[in-house]
Formats: structure tokens, C-alpha cells, sequence
């Protein structure tokens, strides 16, 4: 089981933040940073309460107003990436909405070794106008950290991020920087511009079906960026957005499904088989649903992506698959009677009953 990430910021990776601290700034008193960081209750906060506490005790031990504590924790910035790297950006989050250049050219600068995501979004909730020019001139930026954080700090539904409610009601301030972003040279910054999209798609689906028919076709590249974008309504079974990759619900198509046992217990797999046959050679988004019993007795269906596939009328296509009923944090499973069903291109085409009981 991989270790929680609260556990990266550790006691020992403390002590050593305090002494890259100490070395530049000769004032900053370590050994009390470090008995206020991991002291009172500390094993008991979780991985942003950590952060957050890391952030406190910056601002309360490292010499100086606020510019020049960003001064000091710019120049050892670069020795924490990834994941890590987020207490600075965090600091600029609680301390920095008050000088907001200041602030901006930090986040700018930190994003490069970690991401400034999270900590950009209170700027926009308080000045969306003013940061949104300066995000639009990120966009530009050499560095590829910087362009995605034009994308990835405004898109509406962050994940563990502040919704930025105002987008979801009308992204149309945001569309001018995944515009610009849509071809750039680097896949990490078009996967953001990719996940920005899919999010206002929850909320705007026509938006972005008009959009991906503009941008389809410029590039390989591009072609990606915007199948990626549309995975949500490809999975809803969008027709629209079928289409614009060649997947057409109107190929005559059959499926054989077939259950080796139609019981499973929680924690066990269930295995399933089905045969594809067209009647015509076509291209194929083929999926699995199941219809989850849930806590209360109703029924939640869930898509799983088998793939897409090329499909031949001089060739039946041929599946096995298993489907895991093991709980998770994000899943739990209750015993009833459910039911698997294949779609094809956006239409289910099969649909079986099985039992799930508890262990």
C-alpha cells in the first residue's frame, strides 16, 4: 500500500527545510521553526493541515516583511519539487493576497518546481480581471510550468482545489488562454488545457462540442488534446462527440454476452465474456456499464472503458474481462442484484443480471 503523502513532510524533511533556511537567511531560527512545526499534535494533521502549518511557522520565524520572506524562500525554492515544493505557494496563498505583484511573480517562480494551482485561485476569486491578465501573460511564458499554470490555476473544478463557481457559470473569461494553449509545444501543458476543458464541459457540453469540431483535425497533437477533453461526453455516450472520431451509432452491431457465473462476492472478481459483430468494417468505443446496487437500495450505473477498436465484419471481435468488487475509499459495494451491459459507440447493445453477496 503506498505510504499517505502527509508522510512527505516528515520530521526529518523539517529539519533539513530549517537548515537550507538557516543557511540563507543567518537570523532564521531553526531549531525553534522545528519545534513549532512538528510539536503539539502534529502526527495527528492530515496532508494540507500540514502544509498549512508549515506555512504558519514560515511567516512567524523567517525574518523580514512579506517580500522579503518570498526573497528568502525563492532562494531555496528549487531544492524541493513535486509535491513538496507546495508550502511555498501555500505561504504565498495565505500571506501574499495583499501584494498581489509580489505575489504573482512568486507564484510564477515556485510553480516551476512544483505548482502553484491551488494558490493562484484565491486571486482570481478576488480579482478575477487583474489575474486573469496576468495568467493570460503566463500563457506566453518560456517555461512550460508557467504556461500550465495558465491553464490548470483556472480551471473550474480543480480537483482538491476552490471551484471557481463564476467559470462554471460562464467560462468564456478562461477560453482565450486554453486558445492559446491548445497547440503548444508540450504535452504536460496540453493534457492541462485537455483536463480545463472537460471540466467546463460538465457544466457547458454544446460549448465544448462546438469547440473540439473547430480544433479537430489541426494536428495529431491537437486530435489528442481534444479527444482527451471530451472523455466525459464520450463516456455519456455523446453522440456528437462520437462522431468527430468515427464512431457511429448507426453500424448495425450485435453482441453475445456471457457470464461463467452469474454470483460474485464483495472482494472478489467477476468475469465476463462478449462477442462483437458488425456488419460493416467500422470504429468502435466499446465499454462495460454496471448498474450498482447502492446503500439505500437504488441503483448507480458506472462506466468502465474496454477501449476503442477497429472493427471488422470479416471478424468477430472476441473479449474476456473481470471486474473487481473490492472496496475501496471512493467505492463501496452491497449486496442485490445487478446488471452488466456492453455499449458500442455510445448504445448498449447487451445486458445481463448477476447476484453480489457479502463475504
Amino acid at each position: 500500500m503506498a505510504e499517505p503523502l502527509k508522510r512527505l513532510y516528515s520530521p526529518v524533511f523539517i529539519k533539513t527545510l530549517a537548515a537550507d533556511l538557516t543557511a540563507v537567511s543567518p537570523g532564521f531560527d531553526g531549531n525553534g521553526f522545528v519545534r513549532a512545526v512538528v510539536g503539539r499534535g502534529w502526527r495527528d494533521l492530515e496532508l494540507k493541515q500540514r502544509v498549512r502549518r508549515i506555512a504558519t511557522t514560515l511567516a512567524a520565524t523567517v525574518p523580514g516583511n512579506y517580500r522579503a520572506q518570498l526573497a528568502t524562500l525563492a532562494r531555496i525554492a528549487g531544492n524541493y519539487r513535486g509535491f513538496t515544493g507546495t508550502l511555498f505557494p501555500d505561504f504565498v496563498e495565505v500571506y501574499g493576497l495583499d501584494d498581489f505583484d509580489a505575489s504573482m511573480r512568486a507564484l510564477a517562480h515556485f510553480t516551476q518546481y512544483s505548482s502553484s494551482e491551488f494558490a493562484v485561485r484565491p486571486f482570481i476569486v478576488r480579482d478575477e480581471a487583474r489575474t486573469l491578465r496576468v495568467m493570460r501573460a503566463w500563457a506566453e511564458h518560456r517555461n512550460e510550468h508557467v504556461r500550465r499554470l495558465a491553464s490548470e490555476g483556472c480551471r473550474p473544478r480543480l480537483p482538491w482545489g476552490i471551484a471557481l463557481q463564476r467559470f462554471k457559470v460562464d467560462p468564456a473569461p478562461i477560453l482565450p488562454i486554453l486558445e492559446r494553449l491548445r497547440a503548444d509545444p508540450s504535452d504536460y501543458v496540453r493534457r492541462s488545457v485537455a483536463n480545463n476543458l472537460n471540466d467546463i464541459c460538465k457544466d457547458h457540453p454544446d460549448l465544448i462540442v462546438e469547440l473540439a469540431t473547430r480544433w479537430i483535425g489541426a494536428s495529431a497533437a491537437t486530435d489528442q488534446l481534444v479527444k482527451h477533453a471530451c472523455r466525459t461526453l464520450l463516456k455519456r455516450g455523446d453522440q456528437r462527440a462520437l462522431r468527430l472520431f468515427g464512431q457511429h451509432d448507426d453500424v448495425p452491431v450485435t453482441v453475445k454476452l456471457t457470464l461463467p457465473a452469474k454470483t460474485v462476492e464483495i472482494g472478489q472478481r467477476l468475469a465476463f465474456e462478449c462477442v462483437v459483430r458488425v456488419e460493416a468494417d467500422t470504429s468502435a468505443r466499446i465499454e462495460y456499464v454496471i448498474d450498482f446496487v447502492t446503500k439505500t437500495g437504488g441503483v448507480s450505473r458506472k462506466a468502465f472503458k474496454i477501449g476503442d477498436r477497429q472493427l471488422s465484419a470479416e471478424a468477430p471481435l472476441q473479449l474476456e474481462r473481470q471486474h473487481r468488487f473490492t472496496d475501496f475509499t471512493t467505492r463501496k459495494h452491497y449486496a442485490g442484484q445487478h446488471r452488466i451491459g456492453i455499449v458500442v459507440n455510445g448504445v448498449q447493445r447487451a445486458q445481463l443480471k448477476f447476484d453480489v453477496v457479502g463475504p
